[in-house]
């Protein structure tokens, strides 16, 4: 039902809108209640480098020790054992980054490489085969495993590499103006334990900003559920349907909220999985190295079983779903404003959903009831072959992705230097970003597309506020 309402306001005000090209037709804008705090009240009042780096307010004693290990735990680099460190010794054998930072710097986003031979800085390539398991989940190689660490111990053959090279793609908008798309091809080169399965899947997995994801594991699932439209009964095009996937911890079947393609049902199971995929440690919920068949990986190191504790997970998960959102700058500015409202009229509000309401039952009570503005609805949607890396996740199908939140996307460049969007970074910029939609957001990029000069650059100055 709020979704269905939300849909008929949207296409009442985009009738009303789109195909009007006048830049003074815009009348004067009020600013809504607390439009600002993009996450409630444990919003945090930075706009530097450092803007996502910051606790969630009112944390208790207690959580704010836990947050404070856990931090160490994701800034510090771990070591192959044996080591002197013993809390931070496991590394591998075979991984992607040597700490949760190394992808994620400054809790930030990652970044494709630059050139051919540069480490890539977050972004890995996943790999699965035809078929499923028992549990839902894809299957992987039977040799690389579900994905392709590039990196190996001393003593170990690294399990391979890949290249990039980018095809170029042009749009064309009403008013003349021209952008170039990089759409990327990704090759795995020097396997180093065989041929990879024939017909592999490779789908390349960008590591994303982390703050908020507690508010976003707080969210009601009926919430959610209730965005929800599967069967399009609605007939407006947009079909976001819920991911549900394997709990490790329960052995059960729930929702998925998080990864690219919703495929981690909580922030802990997340964590773990990052830990064991992108590191190689392991923990209670991932307790098996990641070595190809006829290894024997019980004759290499390791830094104990588990190598992270459970206690030292649940302060990274901490820490990882308390860190804190910024607060939306610039968000009186009458431009901004007109963005927004541009924002809405095309369409992008369908999915990027700008205010929800979090639930009273999180264990961690600063997260509760709150009123935040993430723009998302943690659904799935079909975008179109161009993104579609074809490789299903549980119920999610080679073209479907969940819809990432947009709150911190404006403080990207400040936090990394760097603005690359979408799954695979191939996005350099918001506007690319908008260009790449297709599938079920087709409409709202032909809107976009349609747009004056002058809305489409309120449009982006808005986003840049979030």
């Amino acid at each position: 039902m709020i979704k269905k309402c939300l849909k008929v306001v949207l296409f009442i005000t985009l009738i009303s809108f789109v195909g009007c090209q006048k830049d003074d037709d815009y009348e004067t804008i009020s600013v809504e209640s607390g439009e600002e705090l993009l996450g409630g009240s444990t919003t945090v009042f930075n706009a530097s480098e450092e803007a996502f780096g910051f606790a969630a307010s009112q944390l208790t004693f207690e959580e704010r020790a836990a947050f404070g290990t856990g931090n160490s735990f994701f800034r510090q680099s771990w070591v192959s054992a044996p080591a002197s460190t013993t809390a931070r010794d496991g590394l591998g054998p075979f991984f992607n980054a040597v700490a949760c930072a190394s992808c994620h710097f400054k809790d930030g986003r990652g970044r494709p490489p630059s050139f051919d031979g540069e480490t890539a800085r977050g972004l890995l390539l996943r790999l699965s085969t035809d078929g499923f398991a028992s549990d839902g989940s894809t299957l992987p190689d039977p040799i690389y495993g579900h994905q392709l660490q590039d990196n190996a111990i001393l003593g170990q053959t690294v399990k391979g590499n890949f290249t990039i090279t980018y095809q170029d793609i042009t749009e064309y908008f009403a008013d003349g103006t021209q952008v170039v798309l990089k759409k990327p091809v990704y090759n795995i080169a020097t396997p180093g334990y065989g041929n990879l399965t024939s017909g592999i899947r490779i789908s390349p997995r960008l590591a994303n900003q982390i703050i908020g994801l507690g508010l976003l594991e707080a969210l009601e699932e009926q919430t959610l559920l209730n965005l929800a439209d599967p069967n399009d009964m609605d007939g407006d095009g947009i079909s976001g349907r819920p991911n549900y996937v394997h709990d490790i911890a329960k052995n059960k079947t729930v929702m998925g909220r998080f990864g690219w393609k919703a495929n981690q049902p909580n922030v802990k199971q997340q964590v773990a999985a990052a830990f064991s995929g992108d590191m190689g440690i392991t923990s209670v919920l991932f307790p098996n190295e990641n070595c190809p068949p006829g290894m024997d990986c019980d004759a290499i190191p390791n830094g104990g079983s588990p190598e992270i504790t459970d206690s030292n997970l649940d302060k990274v998960a901490l820490y990882a779903s308390t860190l804190a959102v910024p607060v939306q700058r610039d968000f009186k500015n009458q431009n901004v404003l007109k963005g927004k409202k541009t924002f809405n009229a095309i369409g992008c509000a369908n999915c990027h959903i700008p205010k929800l309401q979090t639930g009273n039952t999180h264990p961690i009570v600063a997260l509760r009831n709150q009123t935040i503005r993430p723009y998302t609805d943690l659904l799935l949607h079909d975008m179109g072959n161009d993104l579609a890396d074809n490789a299903p996740d549980f119920l999610a199908s080679g073209t479907e992705w969940r819809t990432p939140a947009l709150w911190g996307i404006g403080l990207l460049n400040t936090v990394n230097k760097s603005t690359f969007l979408m799954h695979d970074g191939r996005a350099r910029s918001i506007e690319e970003a908008i260009l790449w939609h297709g599938g079920e957001a087709q409409v709202s990029k032909s809107n976009y597309k349609k747009l004056s000069l002058q809305n489409r650059k309120d449009l982006l100055q808005f986003m840049n506020t979030l």
